[in-house]
This record gives structure tokens, C-alpha cells and sequence, in this order.
């Protein structure tokens, strides 16, 4: 495992904390605590007070006012609205009374779950509470023996505090689920091109060895020996196919593994049948390995496998016939690869292709921290070169 998926995986944990820690996933807790505290002898008196309504003792009312400020937040993750409605009635019957208890914390709580849960009129429940608030206010104002007017003001700005910490919250849960929508579709969208790329180097190296090797066996129905070879050559290729395509279906769904499928990855000492393989579609290639292979590391294998194997394919489609030479050398922190061709063979029996193999390899190549290039060589031909390091793991 390398350091980036340490990393990776370290920040999954601890935003799956922060989600076990939402701060709603609290009030189940706080509403009873909330409520026991509030009728501890040591905490009469030092709740909230709006204006100067004188205290009064508890009663019958002051229990209900109480029980109605705290326990509707274990709801409030289900009901957020009604949550806030009863809590917002009973601290109204708490100032009014003058029983300031210490559960109008609740009416602070319920605004913050109210701001973070709400998906819908979120303006029309804001416009309710100022409109409510204002005859409160006035009331308050009326019961109680004097005090500043701009009082009221400042505790109405208080409680858009925690409506703004709320909602300050749930934007940031809006972002964090797009975020993670977002990440969800490029990893999908990572995934399916990866697929994409091994689909194609399978299927197209196979095929076309197998197309070359049936146009060539066109020609031989006067040479049994030579088409007996020739057909041999195409049913072990279109064999290979079905491992390969039955091993990349292993990669995809591990549940799809059935009895003899290997899970192997193509290794660079694979490298000498591919290139037999080449040449029993009719491709003259010359091989030299250089250099001692180092300890298998997975992508830097089927990476260097894919290249070889997509240039040969290529020369099979575009200079069937042709010398085409393929250097292989080791080193001790990369490997390089070349392929050449000298464009003197002819396009008869190419299939065709996309140009996305070149493309594919590219990517595959940098995703390494390698150099990749194609292209035409001086005199003729074409020339594919690849520097991968030997040291990435996968």
C-alpha cells in the first residue's frame, strides 16, 4: 500500500467520524441532560432572562414549560419544524412567567437543528419567528418593570445566531455531499476508462494477430502443412484471448473468478511470448532483453506488458511484414522500452483502429511518474519509446 492510500484511506476514517459527530446527533443526549439540569436547585435562576419580568417559583406550569424546552429536541432530527415550534411556545411561557429556567438553552439548540435539517421554506420559517417574536416582545415589555426597548433587539439578534451557525452547517453538509457525488462520478468515470484501456488491449492485439493470420491462411490451401500451422496459430491466439478476457473479468468482479482462471497480471517475462505470438501472424520481429529483471511490482509489469504489446499490434495493422524491433532493458530504478518498425510492409489485412491504444498508454505511463513517446522515424517507419520506473508499486 502505498503512502497515498494511507493517506487516503486516514481521511475516509475521520470524515466518517466527523459524520457519526453531526452536532444533531446530539440532541437525543442533550434534550434529557437539558431537562435534568434544569430542575437541579443550583441551576433555578441562572437561565435566560428577556427583560425585567420578576422570577417566579416553579409551579405545575413551569414543569411543562420545562419537559416542552427540552425533550421535543430528541425529535428534532425527524421533526425539525415541530421540534422548534414547541420548544419557541414553551420559552415564550417561560419569559412570560418569569420562571427563566435554565432549559431556554433549548430554544438556542432547536434553532441550530432547525437551520441545519430544514430542505424546504426556510424564509417563510424565518418571517414566522420575527413575526411572532415582535408581540412577544411587546407583551414582555408590558409585564415586566422597565428596561430598554433595544434590549429585545439584541436578544433577537442573538437567537439569528444560532440560525446562522445552522445554517452555516448545512451548507457546508451540501458541499461535503456534492463533493463526494463529484468524486463518486470520477471515480466511476477513472474506472470505466481503465476498463476501457484493458478491453482494448486485449481484445485489439488478439484480433488482429487472429485477422492477419486468417488472411494469411487464404493463400496456403496449396501448402496443407503450412495451413495446418497457420490455423493452429489462430486457435491458440483466439485461446489466449478468452484467458486474458477472463482474467480482466476477475479484475473487474472478484466474484466473477471461475475454477483454472488465474489472477495473475501479465508479467515482463511474458514479454517472449507475445513476441512469438507476433511472429506467428506473420511479423518478422527481432527481441533483445536486456538487464535483470527486479522484484515483480504489479503495474509497473502490465504497464511495461501493455506497451510492447500495443506497438506490436499496431505493426501488425499498419506495417504488416515489416522489420520491427522490440529493446527491452532493465535498470535498477526504471525499465525502457522500444519498438521500432521500418514501414517497408503493407496494410492489407489491418482491421482498422481507433487510436485511443497510443493515447491509453500514455496516460498508463505518466499515472507512473514515466516518459512516453510515439511517433514517425527518421526514414520511414514508426517508433514507440517508453521509460517506466521500476520502483512504483502498486
Amino acid at each position: 500500500m502505498t503512502g497515498f492510500q494511507r493517506a487516503r484511506q486516514l481521511l475516509d476514517r475521520v470524515q466518517e467520524l466527523r459524520r457519526r459527530l453531526e452536532v444533531t446527533s446530539w440532541f437525543p443526549l442533550l434534550g434529557p441532560v437539558l431537562l435534568v439540569a434544569s430542575f437541579l436547585p443550583g441551576n433555578r435562576g441562572h437561565g435566560t432572562v428577556i427583560g425585567t419580568v420578576p422570577d417566579r417559583p416553579y409551579d405545575a406550569l413551569a414543569v411543562v414549560a420545562i419537559v416542552c424546552q427540552t425533550l421535543p429536541l430528541v425529535t428534532c432530527r425527524r421533526w425539525p419544524v415541530a421540534s422548534l415550534t414547541v420548544v419557541s411556545l414553551a420559552f415564550a411561557a417561560d419569559q412570560l412567567r418569569g420562571y427563566h429556567s435554565l432549559a431556554g438553552t433549548g430554544m438556542a439548540l432547536a434553532l441550530v437543528g432547525a437551520a441545519y435539517l430544514m430542505e424546504q421554506h426556510r424564509r417563510a420559517a424565518v418571517l414566522a419567528l420575527t413575526a411572532a417574536y415582535v408581540p412577544f416582545a411587546i407583551v414582555l415589555h408590558q409585564l415586566g418593570t422597565g428596561g430598554a426597548p433595544a434590549e429585545f433587539v439584541v436578544f433577537y439578534l442573538a437567537l439569528a445566531l444560532p440560525w446562522g451557525i445552522g445554517s452555516w452547517l448545512r451548507t457546508a453538509r451540501i458541499a461535503e455531499t456534492e463533493r463526494r457525488h463529484r468524486l463518486a462520478e470520477e471515480t466511476l468515470l477513472a474506472e470505466r476508462t481503465r476498463i476501457a484501456r484493458e478491453l482494448h488491449d486485449v481484445v485489439t492485439h488478439h484480433v488482429t494477430a487472429m485477422v492477419v493470420q486468417a488472411e494469411a491462411a487464404r493463400y496456403l490451401s496449396a501448402a496443407p502443412e503450412r495451413l495446418e500451422q497457420s490455423l493452429t496459430a489462430i486457435t491458440d491466439t483466439g485461446r489466449r484471448a478468452i484467458a486474458d478476457l477472463r482474467h480482466l473479468l476477475v479484475l473487474i468482479n472478484p466474484d466473477h473468478s471461475e475454477h483454472g482462471t488465474s489472477t495473475r497480471t501479465p508479467a515482463v517475462g511474458r514479454l517472449l511470448t507475445l513476441v512469438e505470438d507476433t511472429r506467428r501472424a506473420g511479423q518478422p520481429v527481432e527481441f533483445t532483453e536486456a538487464g535483470t529483471p527486479s522484484e515483480p511490482t504489479g503495474s509497473t509489469d502490465l504497464v511495461t506488458y501493455r506497451v510492447v504489446q500495443e506497438a506490436l499490434t499496431n505493426a501488425l495493422k499498419y506495417a504488416h511484414g515489416s522489420p520491427t524491433t522490440v529493446r527491452v532493458q532493465h535498470g535498477t530504478r526504471e525499465i525502457t522500452v522500444e519498438v521500432s518498425t521500418d514501414g517497408t510492409g503493407s496494410r492489407t489485412a489491418s482491421p482498422g483502429g481507433s487510436g485511443r491504444g497510443l493515447a491509453g498508454l500514455r496516460e498508463r505511463v505518466d499515472i507512473l511518474g514515466g516518459d512516453f513517446t510515439a511517433g514517425e522515424r527518421t526514414g520511414g517507419g514508426f517508433v514507440v519509446r517508453a521509460r517506466i520506473p521500476a520502483e512504483y508499486s502498486s
